[in-house]
């Protein structure tokens, strides 16, 4: 089985002193590439610096994380432009965070607006960061359906419903990671209702550890217990889980 890590950060202070060891891990638990999600400049060159020493594993995005978003977010994102030709697979993690970040809420709208339209001008997917702002986020995202975007919903725990009114403005994906296993999660109970061609699998390591290993550091290592998880709960093989997970991130992505 080959499963794809659609989005983590190896690069994290986290694994400082022990990136390769993690990374070893996940590919010999089948885990084959590694989408790093991209932050802001001060951790930029440490995920390019890892990527260029596992080519053809580590995959980098670019992006400015909506709690990144300052009065400097103009300077921010001028400083990804020159990162665009290394091999980059997406615009992300990009999108809204009104949990700690309300007071840049309309800088983040300016910003992610930005992002949306870079990626379509680079005809890159984007990755979405999405956390109590649901209304800004689709009134946004309506107003840019003119520029035929694709992507995904990183670390999703949203309803159908939702997902549903996502895919009329573009070619959308979920991420699903460690929550779906967490015992009192609404997406572990929803997740049998959403077709297969259109989830991704994601760990959002060093956050978001799926059971049992909650309480511990993530690893893209443990994505097979997210996949295991997923495929009980359709009533299919893990093997087929894999596959079409596989599959989509190909496709979305063009790794």
């Amino acid at each position: 089985m080959e499963f794809i890590d659609t989005h983590t950060h190896n690069y994290d202070e986290a694994y400082k002193g022990c990136e390769d060891e993690v990374i070893g891990r996940a590919v010999a638990a089948g885990v084959t590439k590694l989408l790093q999600a991209d932050v802001d400049s001060s951790e930029r060159d440490s995920m390019f610096s890892l990527c260029d020493r596992h080519p053809g594993v580590l995959y980098p995005m670019l992006g400015l994380y909506p709690g990144s978003v300052q009065e400097n977010w103009k300077d921010e994102i001028d400083a990804m432009l020159p990162y665009r030709s290394k091999g980059v697979v997406a615009v992300g993690e990009i999108g809204l965070d009104y949990h700690y970040c309300e007071d840049t809420k309309e800088l983040q709208k300016e910003a992610f607006r930005t992002q949306l339209e870079l990626a379509a001008q680079w005809d890159l997917p984007v990755n979405i960061h999405l956390r109590e702002a649901t209304e800004d986020f689709f009134s946004v995202i309506k107003d840019c359906g003119h520029l035929g975007l694709r992507g995904n919903l990183h670390a999703f725990s949203g309803s159908l419903e939702t997902f549903e009114r996502l895919r009329k403005y573009g070619d959308w994906y979920v991420g699903i990671g460690g929550v779906v296993t967490f015992r009192k999660a609404g997406i572990g109970r929803e997740i049998a209702k959403f077709p297969l061609d259109r989830i991704l699998l994601e760990t959002d390591s060093p956050y978001l550890t799926p059971t049992p290993h909650r309480g511990e550091r993530n690893e893209s290592a443990y994505i097979p217990l997210i996949a295991a998880f997923i495929a009980q709960s359709k009533g299919i093989s893990i093997e087929e889980v894999a596959a079409q997970t596989t599959q989509n991130a190909r496709k979305l992505f063009r790794i």
